[in-house]
């Protein structure tokens, strides 16, 4: 993988940062996409999808782009690990998919990748994006400014899971090309599908309009249990032999911020992202705190596992964010706003301030967002049309909460504007197995974690 350095945008401020996009992610703009127009790839009308990014993400994202009623086709594959490639290929190619899509049936008249279009590596999407007319980018997180970049520099069509950068710099990388990407009318949609959900873009836009009155406090969750941890023993096993530190900290790529961002941007960005929405706009400021009590072994990196941060937007209204990761304790997941005239007690609910319903949606007929997201995607490429500019709004919801990350490491008040400036790079210098990752475990086997009060986050 590339590390072009990439230039800092002079006085990007909150303002400037809001102003000049939206927040309508997925929002029609039915501007007509010469490049989209224009024959695919080999002169057929088939939409060549290459997937960046193999794993158990990668491998869902393209059963739901394979699952469109569009023209498609899969013609190569990437992962910095073969045997990731060859698990997702194993899967994809089965005759009965219906574990993963719950419909019976297979893909294999949709599958066209031969052994040369399979690329493992850091450099393998270099190799596999030129192929395609459509991009799907599912890698850990902190590669996503590099093969956006490189996507949009070759005019494609993407798809791209969020978060879409783990640090500042990375950020105003994805800004960048977010910019190309409007130019050249090439369609992005990211992976916050909430705005696919039809439960959430009727309930949004009624408060956008006002039905419960001006948002005051927003309360955004992500409480459960936590997900995986791979072990260094394991991956040695199969591996038959230790692994490199860069091959280990990749394998269990969740627990090091440089490739996920921590679990308030990997996985909390959902909430953050919907209180954003609400309000139509972006924190101003945030403060908080966090640590690590349950997740405290060598297996479990750098990251913590409880996050609390109260956000300020400029009109001086609240958003109270809480991700735990610790099991055994309450879990929730969802978000609730109270306005000056009413509530919205979760999703899909509206209450006037005596308790009256104003509007309850019924979800039992609503289609999957995860599906949404690509069907609407592949719809507009298919008609030519430029429908969805997700990009910047994706980087936006992933500033937040490196935003709050940066509070609650720190233990400080952080300003937005000081921190999306923040030349405080994460990533390594050299992408190379044997290369040194930014983090190194000590003597025992632990990676050292942030402390509030000393460690410097800008």
């Amino acid at each position: 993988m590339s590390n072009t350095k990439h230039k800092r945008a002079a006085g990007l401020g909150r303002r400037d940062f809001v102003k000049t996009s939206t927040l309508a992610a997925g929002a029609a703009l039915l501007v007509p996409n010469i490049l989209a127009a224009k024959a695919h790839i080999d002169g057929s009308d088939a939409i060549k999808i290459a997937l960046i990014g193999c794993g158990g993400r990668g491998t869902g994202a393209i059963m739901q782009a394979l699952s469109t009623k569009e023209n498609v086709r899969l013609v190569a594959m990437a992962d910095a690990f073969r045997d990731r490639l060859d698990d997702c290929y194993k899967t994809i190619t089965a005759e009965d998919v219906s574990d993963w899509t719950g419909v019976a049936g297979n893909f294999k008249e949709r599958i066209q990748v031969p052994e040369e279009h399979k690329f493992s590596g850091f450099d393998a999407y270099l190799k596999a994006i030129p192929l395609a007319d459509v991009v799907i980018l599912t890698t850990p997180p902190g590669f996503r400014p590099i093969h956006f970049e490189e996507a949009i520099r070759q005019n494609k069509q993407v798809f791209m899971e969020k978060p879409v950068a783990t640090d500042a710099p990375g950020i105003r990388r994805v800004l960048a090309a977010a910019e190309e990407a409007k130019k050249k009318k090439l369609n992005v949609v990211v992976g916050l599908q909430r705005h696919y959900q039809t439960e959430y873009r009727k309930w949004v836009e009624m408060m956008q309009a006002g039905a419960i009155g001006d948002i005051v406090t927003s309360r955004v969750y992500w409480n459960n249990d936590g997900v995986w941890v791979r072990t260094r023993e394991e991956y040695s096993q199969k591996a038959g032999r230790p692994l490199t530190e860069m091959e280990y900290q990749m394998r269990n790529w969740y627990y090091f911020n440089w490739l996920c961002g921590d679990h308030i941007c990997e996985q909390h960005i959902h909430n953050l992202d919907v209180g954003n929405w609400v309000k139509n706009g972006y924190p101003v400021r945030a403060q908080g705190m966090g640590g690590r009590q349950v997740r405290t072994g060598p297996d479990f990196g750098e990251i913590f596992d409880h996050h609390f941060v109260e956000y300020e937007y400029e009109d001086g209204s609240r958003m109270i964010s809480q991700c735990r990761h610790q099991p055994g304790t309450m879990s929730r997941v969802t978000e609730t706003f109270q306005g000056t005239n009413g509530t919205a007690p979760k999703p899909g609910v509206l209450l006037t301030r005596s308790g009256h319903e104003i509007y309850k949606h019924d979800g039992s007929n609503d289609p999957n967002p995860y599906q949404v997201e690509h069907d609407e995607l592949f719809a507009a490429i298919a008609k030519g049309e430029y429908r969805y500019a997700d990009a910047e709004n994706g980087a936006k919801a992933t500033m937040t909460s490196i935003l709050g990350r940066m509070a609650t490491y720190s233990g400080n008040i952080i300003e937005w504007d000081a921190a999306i400036n923040s030349e405080m790079s994460l990533m390594p210098q050299t992408f190379a197995w044997d290369a040194v990752p930014p983090v190194l475990p000590d003597e025992n086997g632990m990676y050292a974690c942030a402390i509030p009060g000393k460690t410097k986050v800008l």
